[in-house]
């Protein structure tokens, strides 16, 4: 796949009154190349608004891939007009890119959905039954009517008996559902969740104790509140040898792009990944929600839009 590329709606579903899936293929309907479970994908709709979106196909059918778009009213206008597209309507998708890849040496893997965030988890569990491998889907709705893919999950043999509803079960009671989960669980089980930042944040009380810090896997939809007012310049220098001074108020992607560095970038928010580079030398000061908590510790990459550093100067390498 180049780049970019456009693709065809060709099935639009109103899953719930507020998110809708649309299955997209490509216009002269060649095959996708194979995806990681639990990747997302940049697209741009109708008013040129990029937004990141997670893939819930299964990962081994190249014929087509499935997103889902809630649509959020204090938006600047993405998913309002993914929300108007129709069958036949084309798009502009990006590479997929994945920041929630499955453990492949977990004993058992425990997929944890709030709302729509049950898309990324999709994938992931087509990928688990494929493998045989013994995991269990999780997804907390505060209503039947609010349940995504709900005749997918009740219909499809890859996830007959592995899925649970938990259907109005207020952020309260949460902990005290997952408690018994993860008393069945080893320190060499995974967990992956993908909801409310609240609702996450329970899953790692209640798991992270039993499985590690490492082992529980998070896909975030919005940035970190970043408090700025202690920020401090610092200097990053590039592999090739350029030196940039950061000012206090300037993140590191936008001196480079000011002094005409090219650096793949979607979000700008330390979410989606894309601006993500290799540390040389120096330590980083993660800010974003995109790096793994083990990826964090060891201070060998870091996101370029929100992330600073812990010392006078970074060496870096672009990807």
């Amino acid at each position: 796949m180049s780049e970019h590329i456009i693709v065809q709606v060709t099935e639009v579903i109103e899953e719930t009154p507020l998110i809708r899936s649309l299955r997209l293929t490509t216009l002269d309907g060649t095959p996708f190349p194979p995806f990681e479970a639990g990747a997302h994908i940049d697209v741009v709709g109708p008013t040129g608004v990029l937004r990141q979106y997670s893939l819930a196909s299964d990962p081994r059918d190249p014929s087509s891939v499935v997103i889902a778009v809630k649509r959020e009213d204090q938006s600047r206008g993405g998913s309002a007009a993914l929300h108007q597209v129709e069958v036949g309507d084309h798009l502009k998708i990006g590479k997929p890119r994945n920041l929630l890849a499955l453990a492949e040496d977990a004993d058992r893997h425990l997929l944890i959905a709030g709302g729509i965030g049950v898309t990324p988890l999709l994938s992931m569990a087509y990928e688990l039954h494929s493998r045989g491998a013994d995991f269990e889907l999780h997804y907390f709705a505060r209503a039947l009517d609010e349940v995504a893919f709900r005749d997918l999950l009740e219909s499809r043999a890859e996830f007959r008996g592995r899925v649970t509803l938990h259907i109005g079960r207020p952020r309260a009671e949460h902990r005290d559902i997952f408690k018994p989960l993860a008393s069945s669980l080893t320190p060499q089980s995974h967990v992956y969740t993908c909801g409310p930042v609240g609702f996450m944040e329970n899953v790692s009380t209640v798991f992270a104790p039993v499985v590690g810090d490492s082992s529980i896997h998070i896909e975030h939809f919005v940035g970190n509140e970043i408090d700025t007012s202690g920020d401090k310049p610092f200097t990053v220098e590039l592999d090739t040898g350029q030196i940039f001074e950061i000012p206090a108020d300037r993140s590191i992607l936008s001196v480079l792009e000011e002094n005409g560095v090219e650096v793949f970038k979607s979000c700008q928010e330390g979410v989606c990944g894309s601006c993500i580079s290799g540390v040389l030398e120096g330590t980083p000061d993660h800010r974003d929600n995109c790096l793994s908590a083990s990826d964090k510790a060891a201070g060998k990459e870091i996101a370029l839009c929100v992330s600073r550093s812990l010392s006078e100067k970074l060496i870096i390498e672009l990807y």
